[in-house]
C-alpha cells in the first residue's frame, strides 16, 4: 500500500514540529512511545528522526518535496491536510513538544510556511492541551545530501577554491555552529520530560566562530591549504555577536556537551572529498 499525501502546491517548510502520541496506532505495530515528525526529510528532522528510534521510540515523519517513499507527504500551510493527518495517524496528546527551528534561506517563503505550519499544528493539537515547548538554535550543519544544505558546509566550496585568486570570508560575526545530531538529543530529552516543563528553552555549540575561522578549521582537518581564505573585518548590519542563553536547559540536566567542530566537520564533509568511492557509500 503507497504512501498517503496530505498537500497542497505550496513550497515544503523547513520547521519542525513533534506531537508526542500515546494511543494506538493500527498503521504501527511496534511497541514503544509514539512521535510524529513533521519537515522528516530536512538536515535536523533527519538527525531527529534517527535520534528517536535509535531509543525505541515509533517515529512517523512528513515530508513535502522529498517525502516519498520513506515518509508522509504533508503540506503544513493546509489546515485540512495537518487536521487530516492527525486524524488519520489518530494523534491524540498526553503531552505536547514544539520544536521550532527557523532557517533563514533567499527565498521568503520559507518563513510564511514555517509561521503558518506552527499556527496550523497548534490550533490542531496544542490548543486541545497546551504544553508547549519551543527550542531556539542557532547555524547547524550536520550530515548533508548536498554541502550547500548548511551554511556552515557550503563553506567546503571556498576551502576546495585553493587558486592564485584569494577568496575573502567574514571574519566579523560571531556564530556558534551546532552539530544537528546535538540538538536532536536535546529534542528527545525535552520530549522524555517531566510534563511540566514548558516555554522557551536555548541550546548550541559553545565553540564561537566566524565563517573564516570555520573555512580554517576544515581546511586544518583535511590537510588542506587555507592562505587562499581572506579574513574580512568590516561591520554589518546585524548583530556581532547573537549566541544564545543555554542555562535553561543546563539547569534542568536537559543539555548535552556540544561536539567538537573539528571532528563533527570531518564526519559531516569527508563524503564530498575527492575520492568519490566514499561518497556514493553514504547515501545509497
Amino acid at each position: 500500500m503507497g504512501k498517503k499525501c496530505f498537500s497542497s502546491d505550496l513550497w515544503r517548510k523547513k520547521s519542525i514540529h513533534f506531537v508526542l502520541s500515546d494511543c494506538p496506532q493500527d498503521e504501527v505495530l511496534a511497541q514503544g512511545p509514539k512521535v510524529l515528525v513533521t519537515g522528516a526529510t530536512g538536515l535536523l528532522g533527519r538527525a531527529v528522526c534517527r535520534e528517536f528510534q535509535s531509543h525505541g521510540w515509533v517515529v512517523t515523519g512528513t515530508g513535502f518535496r522529498r517525502a516519498r517513499p520513506r515518509f508522509l507527504r504533508c503540506d503544513l500551510t493546509d489546515e485540512d491536510a495537518v487536521r487530516r493527518l492527525l486524524q488519520e495517524y489518530k494523534v491524540k496528546l498526553f503531552t505536547g513538544i514544539y520544536v521550532f527551528v527557523f532557517s533563514r534561506r533567499r527565498d521568503n517563503r520559507t518563513g510564511s510556511v514555517a509561521r503558518q505550519g506552527l499556527k496550523h499544528v497548534r490550533l490542531e493539537a496544542f490548543y486541545t492541551k497546551p504544553s508547549a515547548v519551543i527550542l531556539r538554535v542557532p547555524v547547524l550543519f550536520g550530515e548533508v545530501e548536498s554541502v550547500m544544505e548548511s551554511a556552515v558546509t557550503s563553506l567546503w566550496q571556498k576551502v576546495q577554491e585553493a587558486t592564485e585568486e584569494s577568496c575573502p570570508m567574514d571574519h566579523f560575526m560571531q556564530r556558534f555552529p551546532t552539530d544537528a545530531r546535538d540538538v536532536a538529543t536535546v529534542c528527545r530529552k525535552l520530549a522524555e520530560r517531566d510534563p511540566s516543563i514548558r516555554g522557551i528553552f536555548h541550546f548550541s555549540g559553545k565553540e564561537q566562530m566566524t565563517k573564516y575561522e570555520m573555512a580554517v578549521a576544515m581546511a586544518q582537518a583535511f590537510n588542506l591549504p587555507s592562505n587562499h581564505l581572506i579574513p574580512v573585518t568590516g561591520s554589518t548590519p546585524r548583530p556581532i555577536n547573537s549566541q544564545l542563553n543555554c542555562s535553561r536547559l543546563e539547569l534542568l540536566n536537559l543539555s548535552v556537551e556540544p561536539r567538537a567542530f573539528s571532528t563533527s566537520i570531518v564526519e559531516c564533509l569527508w563524503p564530498f572529498t575527492a575520492d568519490k568511492r566514499w561518497r556514493q557509500t553514504v547515501f545509497h
